[in-house]
């Protein structure tokens, strides 16, 4: 199979690598624990011609897992080698090559912990997922698994979970959205390895949740109540370990840090200025000692299950203390359940690019284009319908692909023509972009969302413009009923991509997109609520990078459920993207689009994380 059948991009350097396409079966989804089955190499150089194929079965030495998805069984495997017997093979081949899977970062992640019990390193520089690829190309595909793809680019497929024939597939599916991403001049999401999920970063053993609300402070000379909050800091006579593990079988919350909605402090030295003693005075937490504690841990009160305890209604969800969020909340009714027709808007079929401009300018612009029904875009792709032209938009590079796609280029007074004006945004032979079917949400939109196990797994992706000049890095808080983390590990951010129970986890895409996902069914019962956000990793602010492309997806490749575009002011540098929460029995995702001026750490703060 030939790259170049379709497109030679061997004199595109944005686009000329060689390649090692990836494919592999697992008994499993999680690589820390789970193993390869069966493996497919492809390679090809920067002309498109294939250099190389290798394949084989895999012996893991366990129970091969869902036999009825690739039909691996134990007899089957057993005759087969083990990954460190083609280890090296499988080196060679990826060695100075970009990688290339479906859904990258799940091969690359089971690839690195087989490498490493071999003992040997993984010689991935650099990856690329056709799934990334596909979200910037956005053709015209039910969604972007591999069997949807594979019929939209005509690529035939005969055994599916065959890691052979699926690698087949991918080059083929690679061939022609390489050949897309030309055309349109989309960069490459091209990911740097080791990518910030590595194994070092594998989770702790879960802490165990807290089966209890937090009924605050104990009164003065009181009991200790199941759910209270206990910090402890300084050197104890009882053990460490032995101290947590009686408070967690008492049925109270041990945390790492402290903030105001901590319970009790315990130390020996409460004068030692260390950082919990410091903010507990600040806080005016009870401080008590060792001895004390030991002695109310005998007589420990009932506490208030969560499971008996609905969340709060009538405030929804609270950010930190440092700010407010001042958004209206918009319910937008989902397509996927009953409910009353919406008004048929102008821009219903319409995905508008805005170019140039201030970031005032363009912001109020995507403001108008979703009030009028459209999608908002960021970037351009196959889904554009329209480009808005500001001043300044003439410079923007993208101007002469738009041209030679033949993309009506509009005036800004287009996006303010009354419905009637045959100039104005009614045409209704506009192509409905991929993606048309998913709910459009304003800064603020609400969602309400199929209770679990109807659809359990959400996927809240964000992504941006191409950066040159700084980074951006979005992590997830899980958040219990006083809006705070339960532990640090709660804190899901690129140096610790996965909370302790694996029900949040960040996935890296590429250098413009990231995605949080999210496992309903999995969090622990004290959370109410995971909060997404964005921070600049260096002196740029939102306003220098421009809008955030927000998308909701229950499931890697699955079309989005709901999509936003989201415009901090100019000089925020954490905005806070989108939250998933309880409200009475069910859960809901809101747009957020609240921007910060300070930076990451005073956001982590504001959420109870101990940072040092």
């Amino acid at each position: 199979m030939s790259l170049a059948t379709v497109l030679d991009v061997s004199r595109l350097p944005d686009y000329a690598y060689d390649w090692a396409l990836v494919d592999v079966e697992t008994s499993g989804l999680v690589a820390r624990r789970d193993r390869v089955l069966s493996i497919a190499v492809l390679t090809f150089g920067p002309d498109g011609v294939q250099t190389g194929e290798f394949s084989t079965l895999l012996n893991p030495g366990c129970d091969p897992g869902p036999v009825h998805v690739h039909g691996l069984t134990a007899e089957r495997l057993s005759g087969a080698p083990t990954f460190g017997q083609v280890a090296g093979r499988i080196g060679a081949l990826l060695q100075d090559r970009v990688m290339v899977a479906h859904n990258a970062q799940f091969d690359y992640d089971f690839l690195a912990h087989e490498f490493a019990r071999a003992r040997l390193y993984l010689p991935v520089s650099r990856r690329l997922c056709t799934l990334a690829l596909n979200r910037r190309v956005e053709p015209p595909a039910a969604d972007l698994s591999l069997a949807s793809l594979a019929a939209h680019y005509g690529v035939p497929q005969t055994r599916a979970h065959d890691a052979l024939d699926d690698a087949r597939v991918l080059a083929g599916i690679f061939r022609s959205s390489l050949s897309e991403a030309a055309r349109l001049d989309v960069p490459l999401p091209l990911v740097s390895c080791p990518p910030r999920q590595d194994p070092q970063f594998a989770p702790n053993p879960p802490k165990t949740p807290c089966a209890y609300r937090n009924p605050g402070r104990p009164a003065p000379g009181g009991p200790l109540v199941q759910g209270m909050k206990v910090a402890v800091t300084g050197e104890t006579a009882t053990s460490r370990a032995e101290l947590v593990a009686r408070a967690v079988a008492a049925g109270l919350n041990i945390m790492s840090s402290v903030s105001r909605h901590t319970s009790v402090l315990v130390t020996n030295d409460a004068a030692s200025g260390s950082a919990k003693a410091r903010r507990a005075i600040a806080e005016g937490v009870p401080v008590i000692d060792e001895h004390a504690f030991l002695k109310l841990l005998g007589e420990v009160r009932p506490g208030t299950p969560h499971e008996n305890q609905a969340p709060p209604m009538a405030s929804e969800a609270v950010p930190p203390p440092a700010a407010t969020v001042t958004a209206a909340v918009v319910d937008v009714p989902s397509p996927r359940r009953p409910g009353p027709a919406r008004p048929v808007k102008p821009f219903g079929r319409r995905r508008v690019l805005v170019l140039g401009g201030t970031h005032e300018e363009a912001s109020a612009a995507r403001a108008r284009i979703v009030e009028m029904g459209g999608a908002a875009a960021i970037n351009l792709s196959a889904g554009v319908t329209d480009v808005v032209l500001f001043p300044g938009g003439e410079l923007d590079r993208r101007m002469a692909r738009v041209a030679s796609l033949g993309l009506p280029v509009r005036e800004p007074a287009w996006l303010g023509a009354p419905v009637s004006d045959p100039a104005g945004p009614t045409d209704v032979h506009a192509p409905a972009p991929a993606g048309a079917t998913a709910d459009v949400l304003p800064r603020g939109g609400v969602l309400d969302l199929p209770a679990p196990p109807a659809v359990g797994h959400w996927h809240v992706s964000a992504s941006w413009a191409q950066q040159t000049t700084c980074e951006i890095d979005v992590v997830a808080f899980v958040l219990d009923e006083d809006e705070q983390v339960s532990c640090d590990g709660d804190f899901v951010f690129y140096g610790a991509p996965e909370s302790p129970d694996g029900s949040v986890r960040l996935l890296c895409d590429g250098p413009t997109e990231q995605t949080v996902a999210v496992d309903l069914a999995a969090l622990p019962p004290g959370a109410r609520r995971i909060a997404i956000a964005a921070a600049v990793d260096g002196a740029a602010t939102f306003g220098d990078i421009g809008a955030v492309q927000l998308a909701l997806a229950p499931g890697v490749d699955a079309p989005a459920t709901a999509q936003a575009t989201l415009d901090a002011a100019t000089s925020e540098r954490t905005l806070l993207l989108a939250e998933i929460y309880r409200r009475g029995p069910r859960w809901r995702f809101r747009a957020v689009g609240q921007g910060y001026d300070h930076g990451l750490e005073a956001l982590v703060r504001g959420y109870g994380v101990d940072v040092e």
